[in-house]
């Protein structure tokens, strides 16, 4: 079974003359485990996609699956969580309290609550930062709480939406980084929405290249570069040679 499984998906929003098609048929399988990017022009439909696997719009056609439920299923199952551009922390609660929130609502034990915050604080490198509060964090720490937050109750999908698209370039290379540890540790799958294509070269094993809107997938374009990924996956040529793919894929449908 597909971690998703998008057939013939499409979104239209709006009705009459005003309506826009921001998706048009739409096909896409991730397996358990992946990594997979999706890049394209801005207004393509890259986070609408993504808000359809996550339930947070409803697909005007076609169908889809998340680990073989529909999506809202999914989300009553709690098999995914995310991460947006902005790190969307509660600044009144501690850090370790914003991880512990999910927790919470679902209402697991404080006991439970606080060893599930603190695995993931550590598995963020911020073990010794749980008593901080957000605006006491840069932007780098805040979004690696929030992947935190993300991965407390244990989702097997992680959707992450241009979560480091407000970040300096040294930053988001580290934060790159970063998340590559995670998700190796973590075994978690995750889709990943980003306009950046050395982004979405370094960390995916596949990149998704969508068209302008309507959006449609029009390349997948496989990244066989060598984990654990670092500085020297930067510098070496089949790096450059697969983001040079991915842009004259990006390139062909402009």
């Amino acid at each position: 079974m597909s971690a998703v499984d998008i057939r013939g998906v499409s979104k239209v929003f709006g009705s009459g003359p005003g309506q826009v098609e921001a998706l048009k048929d739409i096909d896409l399988s991730i397996e358990s485990g992946q990594f997979v990017s999706l890049i394209g022009p801005s207004g393509c439909g890259k986070s609408t996609l993504l808000r359809l696997v996550g339930d947070l719009l409803p697909p005007t056609g076609g169908s889809l699956t998340v680990a073989g439920k529909t999506p809202h299923e999914a989300r009553l199952s709690r098999d995914y969580g995310m991460v947006f551009q902005q790190a969307t922390l509660l600044d009144w609660r501690s850090v370790r309290a914003n991880v512990e929130l999910p927790l919470e609502i679902m209402g697991a034990s404080a006991d439970e609550r606080t060893a599930r915050a603190e695995e993931m604080l550590e598995l963020v490198q911020l073990g010794d930062f749980g008593g901080h509060y957000p605006w006491q964090l840069s932007g780098g720490m805040q979004q690696r709480v929030a992947i935190a937050r993300a991965l407390s109750f244990k989702p097997s999908l992680l959707l992450m939406d241009e979560p480091f698209g407000a970040l300096d370039e040294m930053t988001r290379e580290a934060m790159q980084d970063e998340l590559l540890r995670i998700w190796e540790r973590s075994k978690r799958t995750v889709i990943f929405v980003t306009h950046s294509i050395p982004e979405a070269v370094f960390l995916s094993q596949r990149t998704v290249v969508m068209s302008r809107r309507p959006g449609r997938i029009t390349r997948i374009v496989d990244i066989d570069l060598p984990y654990p990924r670092d500085e020297d996956t930067r510098e070496d040529r089949r790096f450059y040679d697969k983001v040079t793919e991915v842009r004259e894929a990006l390139r062909e449908h402009e």
